[in-house]
């Protein structure tokens, strides 16, 4: 069987045939498998959905118990069909239930990855490595210039910023699931136990977090009555990107704009979204981690999903290492 028989791109994402589903549609199917619980992977609408207990769990937060029709928890780490298509999930360390997912069928093995990473997270499993004949990868940081930083030294730069400027609130930047709660449990480990106040948005997801058996330390809501600057002195705020440059921010306390995105890496982007103090932080694989996934792995073909696919590609070419980019839409890192 060629791969391109097992799976290949379509309007609505990535199409199985044999098994007549779509993983990660960016439309309303019938059939689903979802990597994560992010929007742009993770929609409402579908009618059977498969995905890890904890995925199910957070569209349920976010879209509500009728997000599809007949949810179905998928086991990790075990092989089972769909529609005579064996399928299994593998953690792919990027959120809380995050998973790659393995198809084989006719000697055929692909995974695709969805979204992960390679780095230490407190919130989350770690990706385990799955041998297959077709690795899916995404590209968001695949260039020789995004290497991601220490993991704990930016963490240290926003707690000396804390020490340096008492006076001052620190708005944290975070998208509502992942980066968020992986934040509070890098500050957690690095001894930061005061409460951390978190914007209403990020509520939900949190408590869930917590739930799980990751535990969030002290939280408290991040509201004050305007006009009023309230007890934020000193404080550690977290909110949505869009919040961080809003008025809302603003009602604090001199304010110190703060974003932990692994995009932080481009100073023209922290200019342009007015950010202070960058924090170099991603759930995706930087490119030393994306390479060292490939060799690791030896896929006999690497297809290669949104974001900087030419670098890549051409980086597999060189290493005799069949490659090409699959040009698939509506994947972008949640609230960029």
């Amino acid at each position: 069987m060629r791969p391109d028989d097992l799976l290949h791109p379509v309007d609505a994402g990535l199409y199985c045939p044999a098994g007549d589903f779509y993983i990660d549609p960016v439309k309303p199917v019938e059939h689903a498998l979802i990597t994560h619980g992010h929007a742009d992977h993770a929609r409402s609408g579908h009618g059977t959905v498969w995905a890890s207990r904890q995925t199910l769990d957070i569209m349920a937060i976010r879209y509500g118990a009728d997000h599809c029709k007949t949810p179905v928890e998928a086991p990790l780490r075990q092989m089972f069909e769909v529609n005579g298509v064996s399928v299994g999930f593998w953690p792919a360390g990027h959120v809380l239930g995050s998973c790659q997912i393995l198809v084989e069928h006719g000697g055929m093995r692909i995974v695709a990855s969805g979204d992960y990473k390679r780095r230490r997270d407190p919130s989350c499993e770690p990706f385990e490595p799955v041998a297959c004949d077709v690795f899916i990868t995404e590209a968001t940081f695949a260039l020789p210039v995004f290497r991601h930083p220490d993991t704990a030294a930016e963490v240290g730069k926003l707690l000396t910023s804390v020490e340096q400027f008492p006076k001052s609130a620190h708005m944290v930047g975070v998208y509502a699931l992942g980066k968020a709660q992986r934040v509070i449990r890098h500050l957690r480990e690095a001894g930061y136990d005061k409460t951390i106040y978190i914007h209403g948005s990020l509520a939900k997801l949190c408590a869930y977090y917590d739930e799980e058996g990751y535990s969030m330390g002290p939280l408290a809501p991040a509201t004050l009555k305007r006009g009023e600057k309230g007890n934020f002195e000193g404080a550690i705020v977290l909110g949505p990107p869009s919040a961080i440059t809003d008025k809302w921010a603003r009602r604090f306390p001199d304010p110190i704009t703060c974003f932990a995105s692994g995009w932080m890496q481009v100073r023209q982007r922290a200019r342009q979204r007015g950010v202070e103090l960058p924090i170099v932080l991603s759930d995706h694989c930087d490119w030393d981690e994306i390479i060292d996934t490939i060799l690791e792995l030896q896929p006999k073909e690497v297809w290669v999903t949104h974001g900087r696919d030419d670098a890549l590609v051409r980086w597999c070419e060189v290493n005799q290492i069949l490659a090409r980019p699959l040009h698939l839409v509506g994947y972008e890192d949640e609230n960029e």
